[in-house]
């Protein structure tokens, strides 16, 4: 298995972040196999979703409304609302395993790899990308 971490800022608010080019670049001229990609904190979440044409945007209201940012969160540290972060990677994974034929990610049309992030606290992320050869 080959491993490595890439970093990200995810800045100030609720962010969706497409990371599928720096997964396809892990990936390079591997030939089959699986990518595994990993966010290691206890806030975040990885989705593949569609991006760009109000997906993602959509994917930020919902869980908005499944997770207020309010002071209904028992783990209440940090910002307010900072403990539906805590809750969000329960519906949001922390994972996502994509096969990889041919070197290339075995992705739909219009699917990207994407890190969730509703944690204003925590600007920075460490995304472990994995792939083990078929």
């Amino acid at each position: 298995m080959r491993s490595e971490t890439i970093e990200l800022d995810t800045g100030s608010r609720d962010t969706v972040v497409d990371i599928t080019a720096q997964c396809a670049t892990f990936v390079g001229s591997e030939s089959d196999g699986l990518l595994h990609v990993f966010v290691e904190h206890a806030t975040a979440g990885i989705a593949i979703i569609e991006t760009g044409a109000g997906s993602d945007d959509d994917l930020l209201t919902a869980l908005g409304d499944l997770l207020p940012a309010d002071d209904r969160w028992t783990h209440a540290h940090g910002s307010r609302g900072h403990g539906r972060s805590h809750v969000m990677p329960a519906l949001v994974p922390p994972y996502a395993s994509v096969p990889v034929l041919g070197g290339r990610l075995s992705l739909g049309t219009w699917q990207s790899i994407c890190l969730v992030d509703l944690n204003v606290d925590n600007r920075r992320r460490t995304v472990r990308l994995s792939f083990l050869p078929g």
